[in-house]
């Protein structure tokens, strides 16, 4: 059933050169899907392609920008729309994290950081869906995380940020109910990529304890997505977290979350 969705559809990858968005772009392309993927490093990108080419006998294509610069998603959509490749699935994985207190992460790290996170991913989003929607047919994946679902001192701004992928991709998601196109957040917790290597955080007990491969998330949001589901948390331990919550005062959650990064 997933190879008769998605056969012969094309699927922009952003952030593809590593970690979770290498994965997306194995576990597409056993699915059938041609792959357009989209990073800043040219080198390691031509790499996956060339891999995926070679071992499921679909296309790839790769497209070296830096999404974080001004009007890049414009840029990139320009770049598609030339190629004359109609994206049918989206994953909007491209985004890092800023660990340390609030006041002391410098304020150009962080503006780089909630460009990419937050108003890359809402303009990709507007670009590509009209089209999706013209064509009566796509799935977009919005990568959110954990931090979604309660304040996290420590990750202050970037798990704020993800708690507004979260509420914008199930709003939106409702929002084309009536379509042939939906929209699902999948919201990691910690996963085994570059991410606390770029974050600048050491691993603690707990992301040990629960840290999932990268694989195992992939695979798990890419099911969710071709079902239509508007949300999902993989993990039984990161689900139950996220639920639990909703029995905490705020102020409690914010004191978990801060000494769980410790």
């Amino acid at each position: 059933m997933d190879k008769q969705k998605l056969q012969g559809k094309w699927a922009l990858v952003t952030g593809a050169s590593s970690g979770l968005g290498v994965d997306f772009a194995h576990d597409l392309a056993t699915r059938g899907c041609n792959l357009l993927l989209v990073a800043r490093r040219q080198e390691r990108l031509e790499t996956v392609a060339q891999e995926i080419m070679a071992d499921y006998g679909v296309d790839a294509k790769v497209i070296a920008m830096d999404l974080g610069t001004p009007n890049a998603p414009q840029r990139l959509y320009d770049k598609v729309t030339e190629m004359e490749t109609a994206v049918s699935v989206i994953i909007n994985n491209a985004g890092f994290g800023a660990f340390g207190k609030f006041i002391d992460i410098p304020w150009e790290r962080e503006e780089t950081m909630l460009n990419l996170d937050i108003v890359t991913l809402v303009h990709l989003t507007k670009l590509f869906v009209k089209d999706m929607v013209a064509n009566d047919f796509g799935f977009v994946l919005q990568v959110a995380s954990i931090g979604a679902y309660q304040p996290s001192p420590l990750y202050a701004s970037y798990a704020a940020s993800k708690a507004f992928v979260l509420s914008f991709g199930e709003a939106v998601n409702y929002e084309l109910r009536d379509s042939n196109v939906s929209v699902t957040v999948l919201s990691p917790g910690v996963t085994k990529t570059e991410f606390l290597d770029v974050a600048g955080q050491e691993t603690t007990f707990y992301q040990r304890m629960m840290m999932m491969e990268s694989k195992d998330v992939v695979h798990i949001g890419i099911n969710a997505m071709l079902k239509g589901k508007s949300s999902v948390i993989p993990g039984f331990g990161n689900w139950l977290g996220a639920w639990s919550n909703r029995l905490i005062p705020r102020r409690a959650q914010a004191a978990i979350a801060y000494r769980m990064m410790q």
